[in-house]
Order: C-alpha cells, then structure tokens, then sequence
C-alpha cells in the first residue's frame, strides 16, 4: 500500500505539470504499472487531496464505558424512562445516589453527564433498551342523575389550579371480567400531574367515598374538584353527595370519548399497567400487597419521575403542532406554580429532602415480584427475598439484561444454569499480570496492538485464534475500571464486588 501510495505521488506531481500529449503517455503507463482503470487512474493523479493520509483516530473507550455504566445505572434507578425526561432528572438522581454513597463518580464522568443531551442518551442506551425491551393491553343509558353532572371536555380545563383531579378506576382482570377481582382506583392532578392510587378489594360506591378520604388525607395540597367517566361506579347519589358534603365540584367526560379524560389515561398506561401489567389479581392478600405497591410508587412517581406537560397545540393544515414545557417531576411543578401556597411548598421541600430513590425502587421491585407471585395461574413460587440495599444497586448495571420489569412479563426461574466456567485452560493466565501493566500504561490500547506485541516479545506461543480470547480479557478490565470511576469499588470478573 506504502508503495503504491509512492508511486501515486511521484507519477502524480510528473502528470499535473505535463502538457496533453505528454500527459497520454504517462497515463499509459501509469494503468499498465498500477492496474487501474483509465478513468479511476486519470481521477487519482488529477487530485491532490486524496493523498492525504489522515492518522488513525484512538477511541478512548474507557473513558466512554464508564459513562455509559453510569447512565445505566441512573436510568434503571429512574425506572427506565426516556432519554428527554431522565435529562430533566439527571442532577437530582446523580446528587442524592452520592450523597447516600450509592455512587462514588470519577469527576470527568460526572461533568460528562451532566453535559449529556438527551439525544445521547436514548443513543448510548438503545443497545441497552433493545436486550431490556419486551411484552402490551385490552372498557350508558342518560339517566337525570348523569344529567345533573356537568360535562367537561379535555378543552375545558383551562389550566385549573392544583386540586382539580380526574378519577379513573384500572381493573386487574387478567384475560376476563368474570368474577371479583381487585381494582386500582386512581386520581390525577391537572395542573401539576401528581398521580395517587389505591387497591379496592371490590367495586362498591361506599368504599369508593371511604378511600378517597383516605387519599385526600395524604394530599399535601387541597381536593377542589372531581372528573370522571361514566361508570356507574362514579355516576351514582352516594358520590355525588359525598362531592356536596366535601364541596368539591364535580364533572364528567363525555360516553365514549376517552381523550375527554386525557391525562388520566396516560397515567393509567404509564403508571399502573407499568408497575402492576395486566395479570389477574383476586383477594385479599393480593388487594394488600397491591396497596403497598401505589403507597411506595405515589412518593417515587410524584418525586422523581419527570413528565411531558402540554403547552401549546396548533393545526397548520392537516398537521398539528404540539410544543411541551420542558419535562418536570409534580413535585417540582408544584413549587414552580404560583398558586400554590407556601406552606405546601415547604412541606413538599422537607418530604424530599428525606427520600431516597434508591430505597423506593428497591421497595417498588420488591412489590412487584410479589405481584407476580400472586397473579392468578402463577406458578408456586416462595415469597421473594428483598435485597439488600448495596446488592440491589449494584444489580442495576445489569439489570436490563433480564428484559421487561413489570411483574407478568418477568421471565420465570429456570432450573438451565448459564454456562459460567471455562473447558479450555486460560492461555494469558501467566503473562496476565504484564498485560495489566502495559494496559495501565497506555490504558486505550487495543486488544489487538497487545496480541501483535505479545508475539512479538514471545514467538509462536500464541496462536491467531487465541486473540478473541485476549479480547474478552481486556474488555472485562476495562469494565472493571468503568466500574471504580461510577461505583468507587474494585471488580473481580468471577466475583461480586467488593467495597472499599
């Protein structure tokens, strides 16, 4: 090649400076010497750019493995959202994960983060989303009692301050509606998006009224009014003079137009179905643990999981443009909303400063596995152990390897063991320990500048098919050393980590 790029340049240079009849000549035996084509041959001599020999470019991976575990890491503790909300969160998840010692980040990786957009973000984490990635759902007569309930449609609202909610009920039924099952009864707030649910054991108007005393009273801010659909679990006189007695004002969507009750929807499908799915649910046991479920996920969904608000709406022809506010946790719309009293802000301030988000998602995935246990036609399984806190964190670097999280898409146990050990003997066991040397010399070598080297130091002990090998040694390093920038600890491949 070195040759051929010589003779380029030499012939080249003659070529350029020759007149026409001169230039047929050198031509001719340029394609006869080089085998080009006439033409390629006439485009390679004219140019004088394509004799620019660019230096190979080193990719420094080991520093881009260490973001990218990090962002994992923040991105299975943020319950896998996308890229444009998990940016909205960022700082918050990377500054309480630290100050409760779960990471220990290297400062280049934090600056890097935190200088991330979320364009890279949903790049960096698509090989992981496509492993993590599984698994999908399935609903009036007018009466002068729906009558008396004002319509309101998803025009309406006209930015309501916060306390205005929509109610909605989320049946876990499984594949039929037969018999008694457990529902979700959940409640949405218009202005800031925060989301409360409760289990009902039964659907039953009195027990509708007693567990919205029980959700109004863990509210930081007051109930003012009511929408809902038109079941008849809603549209009923022990509601409506619940609503009177409470003075809340309450309305209704219009039969069979789903997007009057829009942002309850989206809770329902985002919320609920995410962390329960569509499994069947019956009795008591399951209605308990159903309920420590939304108490747990109420402070991690309303905390620490952003969302999209909808700010303006055009139609320009047939297209409609929508355009969002930038994503923002309820928690954080509430403080930033003027009509909020101050009195609620302060105890919404000090209620954050004491949650940890890694200890709620422990606890919402331990409540998950429990779901699964009692979904109907789950196989006998004991009731899961929760982890402990540092091997639950730990585990979320690799935890989207297992797929879906919610509970009746989790894969179940299989008695087929991976194959972890080894058939062949390790051929770099002994001259390991100089490979770690050079590797912490010139930390972006590649695996194959160390195979050429070691054979040139160590003739004809290593063979061409031993260099996947070499190249599986020195990736499990470079893990190892993303590793200590995100987590601060040392890393054994054949091992759990070990802690400073």
């Amino acid at each position: 090649m070195e040759t051929r790029r010589e003779l380029i340049e030499a012939v080249g240079e003659r070529y350029r400076k020759s007149e026409r009849a001169e230039k047929k000549q050198i031509l001719d035996e340029f394609v006869e010497l080089a085998g080009f084509h006439r033409k390629h041959a006439i485009r390679v001599l004219r140019s004088e750019r394509r004799l620019k020999v660019t230096p190979p470019v080193v990719a420094t991976r080991l520093y881009d493995e260490a973001v990218v575990t990090a962002l994992t890491i923040i991105w299975e503790a943020a319950d896998r959202i996308c890229g444009k909300r998990l940016k909205a969160v960022l700082g918050t998840f990377i500054e309480s994960m630290e100050r409760n010692g779960y990471l220990r980040l290297d400062a280049a990786v934090r600056d890097r983060l935190h200088r991330m957009s979320a364009a890279t973000m949903d790049r960096l984490l698509r090989p992981v989303r496509a492993v993590a990635k599984q698994g999908r759902r399935r609903v009036s007569v007018n009466t002068p009692l729906r009558k008396s309930i004002t319509i309101r449609t998803y025009e309406d609202w006209n930015n309501p301050p916060p306390g205005y909610f929509e109610m909605d009920m989320v049946a876990h039924c499984g594949n039929s509606v037969a018999g008694s099952h457990v529902h979700s009864l959940v409640l949405t707030d218009i202005a800031s998006g925060w989301t409360e649910a409760a289990a009902l054991l039964v659907r039953e108007q009195t027990l509708i009224t007693v567990t919205l005393d029980e959700i109004r009273s863990r509210l930081p801010f007051p109930m003012l009014g009511l929408d809902v659909d038109n079941d008849s679990a809603f549209i009923n006189e022990v509601l409506l003079s619940y609503c009177r007695k409470q003075k809340l004002e309450l309305t209704r969507s219009r039969a069979y137009k789903k997007n009057d009750q829009a942002w309850i929807e989206q809770k329902n499908g985002a919320i609920v179905r995410k962390l329960v799915g569509h499994g069947r649910l019956e009795g008591p046991e399951a209605t308990l643990v159903l309920a420590d479920l939304h108490k747990i996920a109420r402070l991690y969904v309303n905390f620490f999981q952003p969302s999209f608000k909808l700010k303006s709406k055009t139609r320009v022809g047939g297209k409609v443009v929508k355009k969002y506010h930038p994503p923002a946790t309820p928690y954080e719309q509430l403080l930033a909303d003027d009509r909020a009293d101050a009195s609620v802000k302060e105890h919404l301030r000090s209620q954050f400063a004491s949650l940890d988000p890694l200890q709620l998602l422990r606890q919402l995935r331990h409540a998950q596995e429990e779901i699964a246990r009692l979904e109907v036609g789950a196989s006998a399984e004991p009731t899961p152990e929760i982890l402990e806190l540092g091997r639950f964190v730990r585990s979320l670097e690799t935890a989207w390897r297992n797929g879906e999280v919610r509970a009746p898409y989790k894969p179940r146990r299989s008695d087929v063991k991976p194959h972890t050990w080894r058939t062949r003997p390790d051929p770099y066991e002994e001259v390991w320990p100089l490979l770690q040397q050079w590797l912490n010399e010139e930390p972006h070598a590649t695996a194959k500048g160390l195979f050429r080297r070691l054979n040139t130091e160590m003739p004809n002990r290593f063979k061409p098919g031993q260099y996947r090998t070499l190249q599986r040694r020195v990736k499990d390093w470079r893990t190892a050393i993303a590793r200590r920038l995100v987590l601060g600890c040392n890393y054994d491949p054949d091992s759990e980590l070990v802690s400073h």
